[in-house]
């Protein structure tokens, strides 16, 4: 009997995981047979679960940036939660559990310990959700800023406290239900001119990296995270990683649902270096901030039973103003 053809593998010109024309320097470190599965499997967390992806990511190119020797801090929340249910845990690399508001003086502390033995070799990523950084944790973030601490400390924002039942966060949206933001008469949910932007606030400390991603955007988020390990001192990554359960939308719409935060502007995906901004991604094809909202159920208030247009244009407003700061439109996007 003979063997089967081989199969080739054109995918000239792309930075698609897997490669094969690409060199093994310049592919993605998901296409590396040899990649750390930090996250590994048997989880639990919800099906297309955007935290999930994006924590696999980020500690797997953090993982390959500083040769296999990191050390993670976890805040609690959904991450922790689905990935270590006593006496298991899915994490292939050494690991620590914190309080839901100190992660960030923890991993200050591991770094710490580490440079009293001499250990410049091993690095440290802290990490948690929205509610456990933008709220909880804000001032022991704000601490590690300050204090130039050498920690990587990611944000994985699904934009509300999920673990706990869906309750608003300082990183809830206007506009969006959640079971502390119902929309009772002519509330529309989550109210406006609340909340935090913690990536400015980030700049403000003028540490030496800030920067945002998606899981839209997965190598981008790995080039992020390489750009981040290349560096010392205090660094910060937000990335939006939506939720299905939270915002009412198909699992299988996880990645969709992020590529249209980018593209209406709600989003803006950038790098900035010192407080200044450096690099931003384009929007390509800009999209009305109503292809964004219609698919979730957390904004089905907003189209029924009658359009809300006067909130739509108010979020509309705030993205457009969000792409004007940044620049965030491609040339042949830009009005004449």
């Amino acid at each position: 009997m003979s063997a089967a053809p081989q199969v080739k593998f054109y995918q000239v010109g792309s930075f698609a995981a897997g490669n094969r024309l690409l060199g093994p320097e310049a592919q993605s470190d998901q296409a590396d047979p040899g990649r750390s599965n930090a996250l590994t499997c048997g989880h639990r967390a919800c099906q297309g679960c955007g935290e999930a992806l994006g924590a696999r990511y980020v500690l797997d190119a953090a993982q390959r940036a500083a040769g296999g020797k990191v050390i993670a801090v976890n805040a609690t929340g959904c991450l922790e939660v689905f990935s270590t249910p006593y006496p298991e845990t899915s994490w292939q690399l050494p690991w620590l559990h914190s309080l839901f508001g100190n992660a960030p003086a923890v991993a200050a502390g591991v770094a710490a310990a580490l440079r009293a033995k001499g250990r410049t070799d091993v690095r440290v990523v802290g990490q948690g959700g929205d509610g456990g950084t933008v709220d909880i944790g804000l001032g022991c973030l704000s601490g590690m800023f300050e204090r130039g601490d050498d920690v990587l400390y990611v944000c994985y924002d699904n934009e509300a406290y999920m673990n706990t039942g869906v309750q608003r966060s300082g990183a809830t949206p206007p506009a969006a239900r959640t079971a502390t933001t119902q929309t009772v008469g002519e509330d529309p949910g989550a109210p406006f001119g609340q909340g935090k932007n913690l990536p400015l606030i980030a700049m403000a400390h003028e540490i030496p990296y800030v920067a945002t991603a998606t899981v839209a955007g997965l190598r981008d988020l790995e080039a992020k995270v390489h750009r981040a390990m290349g560096m010392r001192g205090a660094r910060y990554l937000h990335v939006l990683v939506p939720c299905p359960l939270g915002w009412g939308t198909p699992s299988h719409d996880t990645v969709r649902v992020a590529r249209l935060a980018e593209r209406t502007g709600l989003f803006p995906v950038f790098e900035a270096e010192y407080g200044v901004v450096t690099d931003v991604t384009p929007i390509r094809r800009r999209l009305p901030v109503e292809e964004y909202l219609r698919p979730q159920k957390r904004y089905a208030h907003l189209f029924e039973p009658e359009p809300r247009t006067d909130v739509i244009a108010r979020l509309q407003r705030a993205a457009d103003r969000n792409i004007a700061r940044f620049g965030l439109l491609a040339e042949e996007e830009v009005p004449s």
